[in-house]
């Protein structure tokens, strides 16, 4: 049975703030046994996003994505996505809108709503820990995260987004 929820962090461990996306998918994982209330959600991660991530939307009533940025106002932001091509020509790391692209092309049926929750980070060296603001900014963003875990709703949601 596939969870309603999907709550996909992504980004490399190894390069500073990029592994905000895993660090925030694995708090939120030991933030589960705490909260019986949370309707089952299903957390998965990896270095990036790729073509074959469109299969995982597929039953989802609700798809939170999560990664670092670079260009976001601090600590986060969290907006609504909607579908669209992919503008890179190689399908090797995706947006998380051309995802939902491909779904829609794939499976012949609307994406199921998703929002993007980007947590500021700065430094992404390979090889360089977590920054002191990196995680000031992970932190601030897991407080965000448990708010929509307990409420998972695209209305919502839509509220949250800033």
């Amino acid at each position: 049975m596939t969870s309603p929820l999907l709550v996909f962090g992504y980004g490399n461990p190894s390069r500073g703030d990029d592994a905000l996306g895993p660090q925030l998918i694995d708090l939120l994982a030991s933030q589960q046994e705490h909260h019986p209330e949370w309707p089952e959600i299903e957390l998965l991660t990896d270095f990036q996003l790729q073509i074959e991530d469109a299969a995982d939307l597929e039953g989802r009533e609700l798809v939170l994505f999560i990664d670092a940025s670079a260009s976001c106002p601090a600590p986060f932001s969290f907006s609504r996505l909607q579908p669209s091509q992919n503008v890179s020509h190689t399908t090797h790391a995706m947006s998380p809108a051309a995802v939902l692209q491909v779904f829609e092309r794939v499976y012949l049926l609307p994406a199921p709503p998703a929002f993007l929750l980007a947590v500021r980070g700065k430094s992404f060296e390979l090889g360089e820990p977590l920054g002191r603001e990196a995680e000031q900014n992970r932190d601030a963003a897991l407080e965000l995260l448990i708010q929509l875990c307990a409420r998972p709703h695209p209305d919502t949601w839509q509220n949250c987004s800033r």
